[in-house]
């Protein structure tokens, strides 16, 4: 609509008709009964008149020139106008045209529905994005786009407020003024929080009785237990004013997942599992696992719908004051999207927050009270939807959501479950079957009894003297299906709050969990995940503490040893009292000597992991005391992947050592990435088997409910897909990031949540702003790959020069033509004459091709025929494939090892020296790097390693276990060094403790991301063996639980004092 009218004289005719027609069109798309808004100077749209009022005022007071989008009279937020033929087009703003690399505009027509009810707000914003930061700005930075990008900063980098703002003043004083940067940290949350989603507080009773929401939001008291919703001055009976005692701070998830669908690129994304995700057979996410596709048969009109949301949720304490000397407990409660692909899934920009529960006591069993507006929230979006704009699509459609399973630690598990898990039934899968017995000296309970999972046929069922003294006849029976819980807890009666006693069914079921409260609920196959982080740590942690018996730690002692006594099991293995003064421990199989202790240390002391691999694994050995100390749950997870098994070659018995070689091989194949559902059924078969022998070899004080866990995690990946979507270590990682948003120390919670809004925001701006990187997501893989270290320009000997180039055009695609015409000259062409002559021969072979006037020769072609440049950049340390180089020289002053490689090569193999028709084969080959070149070929450079190779006839093996070792000091062919930088993947060696001429060969892991690709380009877990160890011969059942070659424990008792001491003794 013409605007020219509002700037002309309010005697002209043109000015009349134009008001006329404005107010016309106001009536028709703005009216409210019969009054519009008044544009005039004096009113500036705060009140509202009928028509011939506002009229008047126009021409006594004047129009608002100031006034050109009429947002109050029907136009856009975005500045829509009617043209000619009746069709809405949008206004864009002159310096949103002018920066074709960010999308204000599309950010700003994205969030204006958000804005319905705040278009005050909605006017300043689109302002901010408008303004430029001052005259004559570069790179069309606006007020809004500038601190968008310095926020960005501040978050990904953990700026506290108060550097954050004196970097505003800083950077504002060296602009040109005057200048539209805010200089303070309250002014830039002000304007971000207006692009945040909100959230909303809710009171709570401080006994975790209520919220007061709903019936209870106008109560001044709790309906249940009577204590004041509010909190009492200190030695007063009166209330402090409206402050109340308790509050949660809750996030609705549904306005998120609005936001999400907008954007076009997380609309593509969120159809990942439907459209692009690889259908092999193979499990690599949630949606190749039956839980996935049994939703889908029973709710079809669900599953037809790809855009339709898959949710886990996570639960869990933390202290936000990351302080272990306070008993301080609040809890965030987070989903995770898994319609996105594996590796976006779990990323700090897509994992939610939707509910913080303030401390500082834990809520416990009365959780349910908290989660019941996220509860309301998901069953809306299952039995009614929302609708939902579909930016890739664009189109509007129904939003429906269900959530999968929660993921949790164990005691989280009993709280959100509302199963007991302490006592002798702890284990929720086995139930009232779980078999356990209460250990008298330890007065610990004990979970054993594994071999009722194996085949009815299995010689170990027979065995008694090695177990219980009794055979084993019962079965395993089948876990409960949900239908199956309702219906026993369904009756339960449950009263919520601090000092609520219940009664329980059968000594389990403490409540019907909340989760009951959503339809689907009951016929999901699992619930509640086991946690796979917490049970490796906590058996990790067993199993060091026995092996070197540290105090506190271990489960042997001397209670330990009458507990076996009373059972009648071991008797070998029974303290001996000696002249009522000290009783002597025999050593047991389990355990290292002194001596194994010294070299156990030692291994773990001495042993360099890549970069990033890990912590540096020495920080934890305590050579004095010979111990493992500060054990972190990553710690332990390296420990049983991979550094165990190696640690402990040639200490302890052979059966026990390869006990504990099974146990950590099954923790490492479980933690795949990519599983075979057909080996799930072998890896369930097989970890039965290690249980058993455990409980053959290990006390039964070491058996406690995580280490039986283990059993049932096999069904849970069969059902559910892979572990790594599913454990706790990416909301671990999230929960630091959450406790660095605490300004406060006394308001924690606000802290968090308004520092969550905030980054919110900002993180939505970036998506738009084509400089700014996103918070949530790592870089990408390409700008990890610019490592470059030791960078050097020196000429080399051509000889080396030639052997380089000769593997660059050896292994160069364009070259395989040429390479096989001149391999196949003759029966009897020899490899070495090959090598000796192909350079010259392909750089005339092109020559020729080049002067025919019709040629295919590429660019890429033509410059490698012509040799590269004598001078050789040289490097210390090169980043590519996801793995950073570095040379041999390098890692012997370094705390890491990064020079170890292995390549997959064909080698030569011949009969005997007159064999002229060699045979060629793939085999792998190890070896460290000793330098890093960049050839130079012009147009193009080549980067290559030159390695020293291991002999692989006399320097490779592989032992009884599967471990790969090699002889570092044998060395192979010198005359093939090279290999492209490419090819090349990382592997570290770990000196043998039991033979220093040889190193075991572990695999380090790339660090592969792309944010710009979804494919799911995801590498398996390494593994440190190449097969599971066998077990030794099952019907053997004469075991030798005591050690010969190992000294005993002697503990003293002082009856002054009444402590013991313990002694060693050979």
């Amino acid at each position: 609509m013409d605007r020219s009218w509002m700037f002309k004289n309010r005697t002209t005719d043109a000015f009349e008709i134009g008001v006329n027609d404005f107010l016309r069109q106001a009536v028709a798309h703005a009216g409210i009964g019969n009054r519009i808004y008044c544009p005039c100077l004096k009113c500036g749209n705060k009140a509202l008149y009928k028509v011939h009022e506002v009229k008047g005022h126009i021409f006594y007071n004047g129009f608002d020139t100031n006034y050109q989008r009429w947002i109050w009279h029907g136009e856009s937020h975005l500045g829509s106008t009617v043209n000619n033929l009746g069709v809405t087009s949008i206004t864009v703003p002159p310096l949103m045209q002018e920066d074709d690399d960010d999308d204000i505009f599309d950010m700003m027509q994205d969030v204006e529905e958000e804005f319905v009810d705040r278009p005050d707000q909605f006017e300043k914003l689109l302002s901010d994005a408008e303004k430029p930061l001052y005259d004559g700005c570069p790179n069309n930075y606006t007020k809004l786009s500038a601190l968008v990008r310095l926020y960005n900063l501040k978050a990904a980098n953990g700026w506290s407020d108060k550097s954050f703002s004196d970097l505003l003043v800083a950077i504002s004083d060296m602009l040109p003024r005057p200048n539209e940067l805010h200089t303070s940290m309250y002014q830039v949350k002000k304007t971000m929080s207006s692009l945040g989603m909100g959230y909303e507080k809710i009171h709570a009773c401080r006994s975790d009785c209520v919220l007061y929401r709903k019936e209870y939001k106008d109560l001044e008291c709790c309906p249940v237990c009577g204590v004041s919703r509010w909190k009492l001055e200190k030695n007063k009976d009166m209330n402090k004013k409206a402050v109340p005692a308790k509050v949660i701070w809750y996030i609705p998830p549904i306005p998120r997942f609005r936001r999400l669908f907008r954007n076009d690129a997380h609309a593509k994304n969120l159809t990942w599992h439907a459209t692009e995700r690889i259908k092999d057979g193979m499990l690599r996410h949630p949606a190749d696992a039956p839980q996935w596709k049994t939703i889908d048969i029973m709710y079809p009109e669900f599953g037809t719908e790809s855009r339709n949301l898959r949710l886990g949720l996570a639960a869990d304490g933390m202290n936000p004051h990351s302080n272990q000397s306070t008993s301080y407990s609040t809890w965030p409660v987070i989903l995770v999207n898994y319609n996105l692909p594996p590796h976006l899934c779990m990323k700090r920009k897509f994992v939610m927050l939707t509910m913080l529960i303030s401390g500082p006591k834990q809520p416990g069993n009365d959780i349910d009270v908290f989660l019941a507006p996220l509860i309301e929230d998901l069953k809306l979006l299952w039995e009614e939807g929302v609708e939902c704009f579909d930016g890739y699509r664009n189109e509007t459609f129904k939003l429906r959501a269900t959530l999968m399973w929660t993921i949790n630690d164990f005691p989280a598990y009993g709280n959100l479950s509302g199963y007991s898990v302490k006592g002798y039934k702890a284990c929720p899968i086995c139930g009232n079957d779980t078999c356990s017995e209460r250990l008298k000296h330890r007065k610990k309970i004990c979970f054993m009894g594994h071999r009722r999972f194996l085949p009815q046929a299995h010689q170990f069922r027979k065995q008694k003297k090695n177990f219980n003294g009794q055979p084993e006849h019962e079965k395993v029976l089948q876990p409960l299906t949900g239908v199956q819980i309702l219906q026993s807890v369904s009756d339960l009666h449950v009263e919520f709050g601090k000092g609520k006693k219940n009664l329980s069914v059968d000594g389990a079921w403490k409540k019907k969990s909340i989760f009951f409260d959503l339809p689907y609920w009951k016929d999901l196959y699992v619930r509640h995940n086991l946690d796979v982080m917490h049970i490796e740590k906590n058996v990790c942690e067993s199993l060091i503490g026995t092996l070197l018996n540290i105090p506190g730690k271990t489960k042997d002692g001397e209670k330990t040893r009458l507990d076996m006594a009373e059972m009648g099991i071991r008797e070998s293995l029974k303290p001996i009292t000696e002249s009522g003064r000290r009783t002597f421990l025999p050593p047991a199989c389990y355990v290292l000597s002194r001596s194994e202790k010294r070299q156990f240390c030692s291994t773990l002391s001495e042993i360099k992991v890549p970069m990033g691999y890990s912590s540096n694994v020495r920080n934890l050995v305590q050579m004095k005391d010979l111990r493992l100390i500060n054990l972190k749950s990553h710690d332990c997870h390296t420990l049983m992947q991979q550094l165990l098994p190696v640690a402990i070659r040639g200490l302890l018995p052979k059966q026990v050592r390869t006990v504990i070689v099974r146990l950590c091989y099954f923790f490492n194949a479980i933690c795949s990435k990519v599983i075979d559902p057909i080996k799930i059924d072998e890896l369930q078969e097989e970890v039965v088997v290690t249980l058993c022998l455990l409980e053959k070899y290990f006390p039964p004080a070491f058996f406690d409910v995580m280490v039986h866990l283990i059993v049932h995690l096999p069904r849970e990946i069969k059902l559910c897909g892979p572990v790594w979507l599913r454990w706790m270590y990416p909301m671990e990682r999230y929960m630091k990031i959450l406790k660095g948003y605490v300004r406060n120390r006394s308001r924690p919670e606000g802290c968090i949540i308004e520092c969550y809004v905030v980054e919110e925001a900002v993180e939505f701006c970036s998506e738009y702003l084509e400089s700014t990187p996103t918070i949530g997501i790592p870089k990408s893989l390409e700008s990890r790959q610019n490592v470059r270290m030791g960078f050097k320009v020196t000429p080399v000997e051509y000889k080396m020069l030639c052997e380089a180039h000769f593997y660059v055009l050896q292994n160069t695609p364009e070259v395989d033509c040429y390479r096989l015409e001149h391999l196949t000259r003759g029966e009897k062409w020899l490899q070495a004459e090959h090598r000796r002559c192909f350079i010259r021969w392909v750089r005339q072979r092109i020559e020729t091709e080049l002067a025919k006037p019709e040629h295919c020769i590429t660019q890429t072609l033509r410059w490698l025929a012509n040799e590269p440049k004598r001078d050789v950049i040289r490097y210390s340390g090169y980043g590519i494939n996801g793995y950073t180089f570095h040379t041999w020289e390098h890692d012997l002053r370094s705390t890491t090892q990064n020079s170890g490689v292995t390549v997959e090569g064909e080698s030569l193999h011949v009969s005997s020296a007159k064999d002229k028709n060699p045979v060629y084969a793939n085999m792998s080959y190890y070896g460290v790097i000793e330098d890093i070149w960049e050839l130079n070929y012009t147009s193009f450079k080549v980067a290559v390693f030159r390695c020293k190779w291991v002999n692989n006839k006399t320097g490779v093996k592989v032992d009884e276990n599967g471990f790969t070792l090699v002889d570092l000091n044998k060395e192979g062919d010198s005359s093939d060094q090279f290999i492209m930088a490419s090819q090349a993947k990382q592997v570290f060696y770990v000196s043998n403790p039991n033979d220093g001429r040889w190193s075991v060969v572990l695999t380090s892991k790339p660090k592969l991301y792309d944010s710009g690709d979804v494919c799911d380009n995801i590498e398996e877990t390494p593994s440190f063996s190449q097969r599971l160890p066998e077990c030794e011969d099952d019907q053997n059942e004469d075991v030798s639980y005591v050690r010969e070659d190992c000294e005993g424990e002697y503990i003293e008792v002082d009856n002054s004092k009444m402590n013991k001491r313990k002694t060693f003794t050979s």
